[in-house]
């Protein structure tokens, strides 16, 4: 399990892996939200919790972002305890900026963290779980992937989450490997700071978003409602789901739909050539069910 909330998201599943009997190995590098420091404790800590309940487990303290590292924190799986089994990819962090104030290194940097690790862990440990002909990968995604303002970067790196999820599952299905993308809503340092609360704030204020909205962000309940459904799909009761991407909050899991075409526009020609006036007489009517998020605002 690898993730830089090992004190949010990463903790409740690690701690719920191992209660269902799974040696865990906790991998956090310490970095505090924005992906800066190093502290061991937040890995060590977890560690110590599922030894004193009497699990097996080991800390990493290497960065997803580093491709070699990852394939060191598969290899420190095997030797202490034999092979991987499960692979859950919940590394995460934020560099919030509207995009014409993010830098590049904002970009790169939550790119690196959520989409590159997830392929870079996905990569080594494939290796091992199509070998063995059986394993499971849960990655973590966010409902951010159908948009989200302030976060660009994040918002395209759970889309590709998404993505990469979805082409994996086709690549390693046959082997006897399933993997799935989850879409948390849980209150950590990740999503209910206050420069996040603050932020919320604001957004109710200028309309942006609901008084309904900012109530139940306000009242996020915690990982711990999270971390069941891992433990489900990382079991053999769940061999049969596979590419799929599910919702998981408290009392509620659910699950998107696969991405299909829904309208369409058809032209009868033998060459099927449409012309710039068919858009204009075809796409108004064809576009009704799909309303601009954004409207301009004089």
């Amino acid at each position: 399990l690898n993730g830089r909330h090992s004190r949010g998201i990463g903790r409740a599943v690690a701690l719920q892996l191992a209660k269902d009997g799974a040696a865990v190995i906790v991998v956090d590098p310490g970095s505090d939200r924005s992906g800066a420091g190093n502290d061991p404790e937040p890995a060590e800590g977890v560690v110590k919790e599922i030894k004193a309940a009497g699990g097996k487990a080991a800390a990493n303290f290497g960065s997803v972002a580093d491709f070699n590292a990852c394939g060191q924190m598969i290899e420190q799986c095997k030797k202490e305890f034999g092979k991987i089994d499960i692979l859950v990819n919940v590394a995460g962090m934020l560099r919030e900026r509207m995009v014409w104030n993010m830098s590049e290194d904002d970009w790169k940097a939550v790119i690196d963290v959520h989409l590159n690790g997830h392929f870079n862990t996905s990569h080594h440990a494939a290796k091992e779980m199509r070998a063995q002909q059986g394993g499971r990968i849960v990655n973590f995604s966010s409902d951010a992937w159908r948009g989200t303002v302030g976060q660009c970067n994040y918002a395209a790196a759970k889309a590709g989450i998404i993505g990469l999820t979805r082409a994996m599952a086709r690549e390693l299905g046959r082997f006897g490997v399933t993997i799935n993308a989850i879409c948390p809503l849980a209150g950590t340092r990740m999503t209910l700071n206050d420069a996040v609360i603050a932020g919320l704030k604001k957004r109710l204020e200028n309309g942006i978003i609901t008084q309904d909205y900012f109530d139940r962000a306000m009242a996020m309940p915690g990982p711990e409602y999270v971390a069941p459904i891992v433990s489900y799909l990382a079991s053999d009761h769940a061999d049969y789901i596979n590419g799929q991407v599910i919702h998981a909050e408290r009392g509620k899991t659910s699950t998107y739909a696969a991405p299909i075409e829904t309208h369409a526009l058809l032209k009868s020609t033998d060459d099927g050539m449409f012309t710039y006036d068919d858009f204009c007489e075809g796409m108004p009517n064809m576009m009704t069910a799909f309303p601009n998020p954004a409207p301009r605002q004089d």
